[in-house]
């Protein structure tokens, strides 16, 4: 690691032939001068994703002309398009999700995607398509610097720690109604309820390492968020006061950055390095986005052993719309 890099973590690559333009200190980068689309040029795409890895979320303005369509083209470059494993695709695609809140609901905790699973997603391509007037941002954590920032004893500790990680919990201790009235915030925890119906059809339970390797770069992070429910080993109690450090670790500012969405917005995050939180704070507004999933590789630890599905079990009382 170069001086630069170190003192500087989301330092551009000079060699890059890309426009990039860091946004914060140690996580994301803007990219300019790229229309996204199906038919780019595999060096384009190449350097694409080597930015990915450099800085962990990338994000491109301007990008109104893509449709389902070039969204899912745009997607097969980076590797292997997937739908979510429990909710149904977005209307007119063949694995886009849906992302459109309404009526003050949303989702609104620290996550990486799909860790109920095994070989949970290798990124993400989010495109926006109505944002609010003010309100609504998006937070990305950098899980490799939260990482290298644990104190030794600490460190030392996560290195031995694997943890189970579900979809199914309590999905209104993560709902924020975006401090509306309490009609509308009743609203909201009754879309939090059908929801949970709907992404819990089928129960996964899996065991990660707390601490993975990544397949390209060979760095360490920590994998946590909100779908880990206990660290193997210890009761639910010692595990959430663990989690809570942990994840305190992870979302500090410095290891963050905030994006404004703007319409015809992309934003694509290294699912294997980061953790995101959509920010519920722009009321009755119309927030519409939709993300193309890229199929990941199952996470290994530091020790070489592997993640591994404990649990995959249909719902016995779901009953689909």
């Amino acid at each position: 690691m170069t001086d630069l890099v170190a003192t500087y973590p989301n330092a551009k690559d000079p060699a890059s032939p890309l426009d990039i333009r860091p946004v914060a200190g140690r996580i994301g980068a803007e990219i300019r001068g790229v229309q996204l689309s199906g038919d780019l040029h595999a060096d384009t795409v190449q350097a694409i994703e080597a930015a990915l890895v450099r800085h962990k979320v990338i994000f491109f303005r301007g990008q109104q002309h893509l449709d389902n369509a070039e969204h899912e083209a745009f997607a097969e470059l980076l590797g292997d398009p997937v739908a979510h494993p429990t909710v149904p695709v977005a209307e007119g695609s063949r694995t886009l999700l849906d992302l459109d809140s309404r009526e003050g609901y949303a989702a609104s905790s620290w996550h990486t995607d799909v860790t109920f699973v095994d070989a949970y997603p290798k990124a993400s391509i989010l495109r926006a398509i109505t944002v609010p007037e003010a309100g609504g941002d998006t937070l990305w954590a950098n899980l490799e610097t939260a990482y290298e920032g644990l104190p030794e004893p600490l460190r030392q500790l996560a290195n031995h720690l694997w943890a189970v990680h579900t979809n199914d919990f309590d999905y209104a201790a993560g709902l924020s109604a975006a401090g509306l009235e309490e009609k509308a915030a009743d609203v909201a925890q009754r879309q939090a309820s059908n929801h949970k119906a709907v992404f819990a059809s089928t129960i996964y339970e899996t065991e990660h390492p707390v601490v993975r390797v990544h397949p390209v770069s060979g760095q360490r992070s920590l994998l946590a968020g909100h779908f880990l429910h206990n660290f193997v080993g210890l009761n639910k109690e010692d595990s959430g006061r663990l989690y809570g450090i942990l994840q305190d670790h992870i979302t500090k500012p410095e290891n963050t950055v905030r994006w404004r969405w703007q319409d015809g917005d992309v934003a694509i995050w290294d699912n294997r390095a980061t953790q995101h939180r959509a920010i519920a704070d722009f009321g009755l507004q119309r927030r519409t986005l939709r993300r193309a999933t890229i199929n990941g590789d199952v996470p290994v630890g530091i020790d070489g052993r592997t993640s591994r599905t404990i649990r995959k079990e249909k719902r016995a009382d779901y009953q689909p719309a």
